[in-house]
């Protein structure tokens, strides 16, 4: 780049709008203490008790008719610092999304639910991204869905996120645009978005010079999975791709032709203590 841009060097990296990078002998750690401090301080919540969990597992959010409203700016000046945070936390990512919904008429257990979020903060404020040297360039994708998790529109959301090697470099959380009728549709709506995600990596890795052979998306629904290497499109797995609207309602049959392509990689593989199918999606 010295010899198309004037530039001048000022040493090894160590602080990039709020990313704090250390740069060791075997890897990179990129984290945001010190956004993630000032954030708790910012909100006077510094002496609070620290949760476990950035969300309850059992509470649900909802839209709340009769609940005591909570002031705007506040609300949304906490959800913006959050999601900024979530560039070196996707621990996060979920819950400040969930949180997000809910910005045009916040109540109090809405904003509750965002300071729990700020007291997990403070007692993991030295998290961050570790990336390894030692690793291949392999990418992976791994998809899943929380089958009607919206308790207001009953609509699910879908997650991702991509490895290259080992280390971590791409993630995602976003709401379906449909209703999915059961999880296999939920499932195989999120890998969708999954296989898309992938394909858009493996043509930026090309123009960088690194070629990646057959793609592997990992999914935990058999009938998802089963759904996709089926060419014979029945009434029950024409549903995604039919109801989806633009520009996403073509991505139900898509995907069948992605993973349908010689050679297929199917086996299951411990992860973790459970058994995962990879699905190859050979796509030049």
């Amino acid at each position: 780049m010295s010899h198309e841009f004037e530039m001048s060097l000022v040493g090894e990296l160590s602080y990039f709008l709020g990313l704090q990078i250390r740069q060791l002998d075997d890897g990179i750690f990129i984290t945001q203490v010190k956004y993630a401090k000032n954030l708790v301080k910012k909100f006077c919540l510094e002496n609070a008790k620290h949760c476990d969990t950035p969300m309850s597992t059992t509470l649900k959010l909802r839209k709340e008719a009769s609940g005591k409203s909570v002031e705007q700016t506040l609300y949304r000046g906490m959800i913006g610092s959050l999601l900024y945070l979530t560039a070196s936390r996707p621990d996060i990512s979920f819950s400040v999304g969930v949180c997000a919904r809910y910005q045009a008429d916040p109540k109090e257990s809405h904003l509750s639910s965002v300071k729990r979020i700020i007291r997990y903060v403070n007692g993991t404020s030295n998290y961050g991204i570790w990336y390894s040297f030692d690793t291949d360039a392999s990418l992976v994708g791994f998809s899943d869905a929380d089958w009607a998790g919206n308790c207001d529109d009953r609509k699910s959301t879908s997650g991702g996120c991509f490895f290259l090697g080992n280390n971590l470099v791409s993630w995602f959380c976003k709401k379906q645009n449909s209703i999915s009728l059961s999880t296999a549709e939920a499932e195989y709506i999120a890998a969708g978005s999954g296989c898309t995600q992938l394909l858009w990596m493996k043509q930026m890795l090309v123009d960088y010079g690194f070629n990646q052979g057959t793609l592997t998306l990992f999914c935990d629904n058999m009938s998802a999975i089963n759904i996709s290497k089926n060419l014979v499109i029945g009434g029950n797995d024409r549903r995604p791709g039919r109801r989806m609207k633009p520009p996403f309602e073509s991505r139900g049959l898509w995907i069948k032709s992605a993973v349908s392509w010689p050679p297929i990689e199917n086996a299951d593989t411990p992860r973790n203590g459970s058994n995962k199918v990879s699905l190859a999606a050979p796509i030049t």
